[in-house]
């Protein structure tokens, strides 16, 4: 008995630890499938920025801290500890051109105020308080008459506002010229010193460059509509439990194409502030850069129009598409390695080698197109059927027509970026 029991005590023993077992490769598996999902949902730069503004928070802080430090600028280490919370951004251009803007601001509103306070001064009694209203109010409409300027709004925006507080805080203060020029001086030193901290953590540590995340984001464009287009033309030609299965999922990237202009600008907007590092130098054609996106919204349109041909109730049947398969067909795979070729030369910043190639390609598959007519192979058809092969082909034409702009575009930024010819 004793036997029989230990060999079933055993054997339960052997069935626990193997349940044990799956449990904990089971934990393990959902443990690193968190870990992976996390990575990609939260980019391990916002943690590395995170860490950076800590960073600037400490060195900003021992002006109070340290006593030999806050000897020498007091209470004004309020306004570098407050520069850094400003102008600190997750962008090395977007914390240099919030920089700059606040500098060129604050030394603007400040050198005026002093000369408008220094004035009122010289002036006296009730001609004090009317020339203080009457700068601030012509300075203060000026000032935001300029925001409304979307050129200067655009990239001036901060400094104008900046100018405006500095401005009103200088003149409006009840102080002597003397005290005045003083506290704008020490002001102005210690937004310096916020700003140095700024640029030194955002710049020389691991910094964030916007110019190279518009890049990759132009040329990962290209492989996001080509799929579409891909996935739309090969959706034609299905059957129709087929199309719902895949009709979903064929204009998701084109969507998301759509709606990346502002993120574009934006990008190209901070671009520009940066400084030349990598391959990115002064002057850099980021305008290009948006021009090509815009045609690339352009083409992801069409590309959407395209697939309400898969979901209209009015289409030919597909003994009626069978000629029509084997020259879409090229079409698409000809758009395809069209668009992936326009990729790789931006991606890796290189002259568009096959150009002449494309573009003759591009002529060669619109010959081809206008051969698929309604007054040819569409002429025995219905009127509703008609209607949506022609409306098929128009699109078809569309996007050739888009790809070969696409690829002038792109021959252009590279000439005006330079890129090596390989």
């Amino acid at each position: 008995m004793s036997s029989v029991v230990i060999s079933i005590r055993d054997g339960m023993n052997d069935v626990v630890a193997s349940k044990h077992n799956k449990s904990f490769r089971s934990y393990l598996a959902s443990v690193s499938g968190f870990i992976r999902e996390w990575r990609s949902k939260y980019d391990m730069r916002r943690v590395i920025h995170s860490i950076k503004v800590g960073i600037a928070l400490v060195l900003v802080s021992l002006f109070y801290l340290v006593n030999p430090l806050y000897n020498q600028v007091g209470e004004n280490a309020m306004w570098a500890i407050m520069t850094v919370v400003v102008i600190f951004e997750f962008y090395a251009g977007a914390t240099l051109g919030k920089g700059i803007n606040r500098g060129i601001g604050t030394i603007l509103g400040g050198g005026l105020g002093c000369m408008a306070a220094v004035l009122a001064q010289q002036i006296g009694g009730v001609g004090n308080s009317v020339l203080v209203g009457f700068s601030v109010f012509v300075f203060g409409a000026a000032a935001t008459y300029s925001r409304l300027i979307p050129s200067i709004k655009r990239r001036y925006d901060y400094g104008a506002m900046i100018f405006i507080l500095t401005f009103n805080l200088v003149v409006v203060s009840g102080l002597r010229a003397g005290q005045v020029m003083d506290i704008a001086r020490d002001r102005l030193a210690t937004i310096g010193i916020g700003f140095a901290i700024c640029i030194f953590t955002s710049l020389l540590v691991f910094p964030n460059w916007a110019s190279d995340e518009l890049h990759v984001s132009v040329a990962s464009k290209f492989e996001d509509v080509g799929s579409s287009i891909e996935g739309c033309m090969e959706g034609y030609f299905m059957s129709g439990n087929e199309k719902e299965k895949q009709g979903s999922n064929n204009c998701k990237n084109c969507k998301a194409v759509l709606h990346s202009k502002s993120k574009d600008e934006m990008l190209a907007n901070f671009a520009r502030w940066e400084p030349w590092h990598g391959k990115f130098g002064f002057s850099y054609p980021w305008n290009k850069y948006l021009q090509i996106g815009e045609n690339l919204r352009e083409l992801a349109v069409t590309v959407i129009s395209l697939r309400s041909c898969l979901e209209s109730p009015r289409q030919p049947t597909k003994n009626l598409r069978e000629p029509m398969t084997e020259p879409c067909s090229s079409v698409m795979s000809m758009l395809a390695w069209a668009l992936r070729e326009l990729r790789e030369s931006i991606m890796k910043m290189r002259r568009f080698q096959v150009g002449e190639e494309v573009l003759s390609k591009l002529k060669a598959v619109r010959v081809e197109l206008t051969l698929l007519t309604p007054q040819t192979m569409l002429a025995p058809l219905q009127k509703d059927e008609e209607l949506a092969v022609a409306s098929f082909l128009f699109l078809l034409m569309e996007m050739v027509e888009k790809v070969e702009e696409l690829a002038k575009e792109v021959e252009e930024l590279g000439e005006l970026a330079s890129f090596p010819a390989l």
